[in-house]
């Protein structure tokens, strides 16, 4: 949800599925997961719209982040550092965590506090014992901080991680943090600029290394037919000590967005990398990126099945690298890695999906038009 008059929509259809069900108003209840930055500056509102089936707000890490970065493609003061800074207490990450921590808590025309779950606990629990115990830890640690910020609560990405992270809100012995008094929310400038906030963090060689083989590997789980997929960098195929975490269509966005934002926002690199000789201070550029591009590529198709699965490897694979070129190099920023990987659903012909990756670039370049339908079914009469 971006606007209130979208929860208003929502609210409407939930209202008529009810009294279809004959159930009484308000029976379904509803979270509302904040990833869109517009969202941010009408959470009130929103609370409001959904009325008697609002139950509170839910943060998220990956769809918030690539919000903001759409948002500010514009901005060529606006660029982000590697992936892995990028947690919920990072600059405008932080902002936005508050702000609907104050939200919820900041009591409505009739007196009603909401709740906030937290964000995802993406860690998947299958590695080698140390490891294992090392991701738990920190899965442990990431609860703790959101239930002393005032979460009720967060989610997870494999079912296994109940246990692990349940116990962080059982022993504190209530319900929830319903009513826990923080500052009440505001709409100020200095509101609105922490929500962009941009601070001091690595800008690597290894930061790109991951998040180029981990786009790279979602195109191809997703030709595959798989919306979300446990991944890691090919770099840490075969270590038992690095977790893969549950990767989906968010996590492919916004890796491919921050090369993107690297390039062509001429971004700098924070440390010396003596594998392609590059130095601190030296620019992200279309050079460095095919460069790591070939080579992040060679790995994947060099990989065990395991992790690459050998069939995709002059299918899939060769089609999700198409498609990751030509989103980072283009000048214009694509609105969606989905909808490129959506046109080339059941299309295993490299060829075919060149031509139809030069048919959304040149639509969307003329006149902004997204193609979205798939082309393998005629268009309707």
């Amino acid at each position: 949800i971006q606007f209130a008059e979208e929860a208003a929509l929502w609210d409407q259809m939930i209202a008529a599925l009810e009294a279809h069900l004959d159930l009484e108003l308000g029976t379904i209840k509803v979270y509302v997961l904040v990833e869109q930055l517009e969202a941010t500056f009408q959470l009130m509102e929103i609370r409001a719209a959904l009325g008697l089936h609002f139950v509170g707000f839910n943060t998220g890490r990956w769809d918030y982040i690539n919000s903001v970065a759409d948002a500010l493609a514009w901005d060529p003061t606006f660029v982000n550092p590697s992936i892995e800074s990028i947690t919920m207490t990072y600059g405008y990450m932080r902002n936005y965590e508050d702000r609907v921590r104050r939200a919820v808590n900041t009591p409505d025309a009739n007196g009603n506090f909401a709740l906030w779950q937290g964000g995802m606990e993406p860690n998947i629990p299958v590695g080698s014992a140390s490891g294992v115990a090392a991701s738990m830890e920190r899965a442990v640690a990431g609860g703790t901080r959101e239930q002393a910020e005032g979460a009720s609560g967060k989610w997870v990405a494999h079912w296994k991680m109940v246990h692990i992270v349940r116990p962080v809100w059982e022993k504190i012995g209530a319900d929830n943090q319903l009513g826990r008094p923080f500052p009440p929310l505001t709409y100020t400038q200095a509101d609105a600029d922490g929500l962009s906030l941009i601070e001091p963090a690595p800008r690597t060689i290894r930061g790109a290394r991951n998040l180029l083989s981990v786009a790279l590997q979602y195109g191809n789980a997703f030709g595959q037919g798989l919306q979300a997929a446990a991944l890691k960098p090919a770099d840490f195929f075969g270590d038992d000590g690095v977790m893969y975490l549950m990767e989906d269509m968010a996590t492919g966005e916004i890796r491919l967005s921050i090369l993107w934002e690297w390039l062509h926002k001429k971004a700098t690199l924070t440390e010396d990398d003596a594998a392609t000789a590059s130095k601190s201070g030296d620019e992200f550029s279309a050079e460095l990126f095919r460069k790591l591009l070939t080579e992040e590529y060679e790995k994947l198709v060099r990989a065990d099945d395991r992790d690459v699965h050998d069939d995709s490897k002059n299918s899939t694979l060769p089609i999700a690298r198409e498609i990751v070129e030509t989103y980072v190099l283009d000048d214009l920023k694509t609105p969606w890695y989905i909808d490129l990987l959506n046109i080339n659903l059941n299309n295993w012909d490299l060829p075919k999906a060149r031509q139809r990756i030069r048919l959304y670039m040149e639509a969307f370049e003329r006149d902004g038009t997204r193609i979205t339908e798939n082309p393998d079914f005629p268009a309707a009469a």
